[in-house]
């Protein structure tokens, strides 16, 4: 099962995958050990993030798994010390590190409000059911989300390219999501944090560009992990899959596969550009 491959696309580089604890993540820094890469694999739990280094076979003995909550730039700062001192280099970045609703009631109220707008909507009786979202955040769960996604990508960008301009090569991928294409009414400011990510992408993929150092984005669609079986309601789920012209979600897998493109040499010209995996699910 774990016989070496021949022509592996990432034969001797060193990759960080945040959030590589668990869905997209965990596929991501799995395919990249499986193509040869030296993978550090970043979660808030430790215990997740070395699962996934356990599950690389062979690929584990040179991979690590690191704690860090990427929201701070005190921890993300000590986490890009380890990975200095044990490998002295970084080829690559993904920064994948995110999370969904945390608040278990404001959770489940949103999916009660999803589930009486779409018995609305097929009743053709008009929506009675309001979002209330925006108005009804607190500050904590605003900047936790920006926190996370758009912070977090910051921060570990800010220090993987102290290392990837000493040499004038680099590859970072940032994740974002169709919500930052378009915009999900019951995610305000999870739509924002992709949003502004993108644009961050773009900005950023023209500074360094000179330095020989790609930055695209990817913007999933529905893909079945952990954080969006916890955050659709059954109905929601329905409703989705029905808008998706392939007929289902996606696997993490099929997301790696993106990663796996962008930091290849197959796509030695893109830069500050985003491709979506989404089965034809497009939010305008």
């Amino acid at each position: 099962m774990w016989a070496r491959r021949c022509n592996v696309k990432l034969e001797g580089q060193v990759a960080l995958v945040t959030g590589g604890g668990s869905g997209i993540g965990r596929a991501i820094a799995k395919l990249f050990a499986e193509e040869g890469a030296s993978v550090i694999v970043n979660d808030i739990v430790l215990e997740a993030a070395q699962k996934t280094v356990e599950e690389m076979g062979p690929a584990a003995a040179r991979s690590l798994a690191l704690k860090a909550d990427v929201s701070s730039s005190t921890e993300v700062k000590s986490m890009f010390e380890q990975i200095a001192a044990r490998y002295r280099t970084l080829d690559i970045l993904v920064n994948n590190a995110g999370i969904a609703e945390t608040d278990p009631v404001r959770r489940e109220e949103v999916s009660r409000r999803a589930d009486a707008r779409i018995a609305e909507l097929m009743s053709g009786g008009g929506i009675r059911t309001q979002w209330d979202i925006t108005v009804e955040m607190s500050d904590g769960e605003w900047n936790r989300m920006i926190g996370v996604h758009l912070n977090g990508t910051f921060f570990c960008t800010r220090e993987a390219l102290k290392m990837m301009a000493s040499k004038n090569r680099g590859v970072i991928i940032n994740m974002s999501s169709v919500a930052g294409l378009g915009g999900l009414a019951f995610a305000p400011s999870y739509s924002a944090a992709k949003g502004a990510i993108l644009g961050f992408t773009r900005a950023l993929a023209q500074e360094v560009a000179s330095r020989n150092i790609r930055v695209n984005a990817i913007c999933p669609g529905w893909i079945e992990t952990p954080m969006t079986d916890q955050g659709f309601s059954p109905a929601i789920k329905r409703s989705l899959l029905a808008q998706i012209p392939m007929g289902r979600a996606a696997q993490p897998r099929e997301v790696a596969t993106t990663a796996l493109f962008l930091t290849c040499d197959d796509s030695s010209y893109f830069t500050g550009q985003w491709l979506s995996p989404n089965g034809g699910l497009f939010i305008s």
